[in-house]
């Protein structure tokens, strides 16, 4: 059985109270590079998406939890994105609001977790996750929990200081051969 409670962490999914919380972190700048955002949003879209964030990862394509600690405090999001279950695959992304939350953790935990359900659950064969190659602390987050790097997206991401390239690692279930 899969749970989405960890030690330190739990994953939950979206509830109108996030509101403020994901209107803080979706128009943080500090993190659109790494987000592809490139525009802030309104507290009414985002109150929009929550009312429609019930919708099952089959019809969306993406599914997007919080990433709280065991008083239910949001600390950041975990999404799959790009949902392909006729491919058994999709991208996985995750971000910690705080940078004094960063590097505890967290973000690991979060990851083993969704992976876990992933590939329990939704029975993918395979995640993957597209980091900036200057990203060294997501790299290493990655590849610790067995994300392997499998290819590079040269000068993939236009950034204020120019083009980055974008590495892919993915991560095989190792439940499925």
């Amino acid at each position: 059985m899969v749970n989405l409670k960890g030690k330190h962490i739990q994953l939950r999914a979206l509830e109108p109270s996030d509101l403020d919380f994901l209107y803080q972190l979706e128009n943080d700048t500090a993190i659109w590079e790494i987000s592809g955002t490139s525009k802030p949003y309104s507290k009414k879209v985002l109150k929009f998406y929550l009312e429609n964030a019930h919708r099952d990862i089959y019809e969306v394509k993406q599914l997007r939890l919080c990433i709280c600690d065991m008083d239910n405090v949001c600390l950041g999001l975990i999404d799959l994105f790009d949902f392909d279950p006729k491919n058994a695959r999709a991208g996985m992304g995750v971000v910690i609001s705080k940078p004094e939350n960063r590097n505890k953790g967290i973000g690991a935990e979060a990851i083993t977790l969704f992976c876990d359900y992933a590939f329990s659950i939704l029975h993918l064969h395979q995640i993957y996750a597209n980091i900036l190659e200057d990203n060294t602390p997501s790299i290493n987050l990655f590849t610790k929990l067995g994300f392997e790097e499998i290819g590079k997206k040269k000068e993939w991401v236009r950034t204020s200081s120019g083009f980055k390239n974008e590495i892919m690692y993915q991560k095989l279930n190792p439940h499925v051969h």
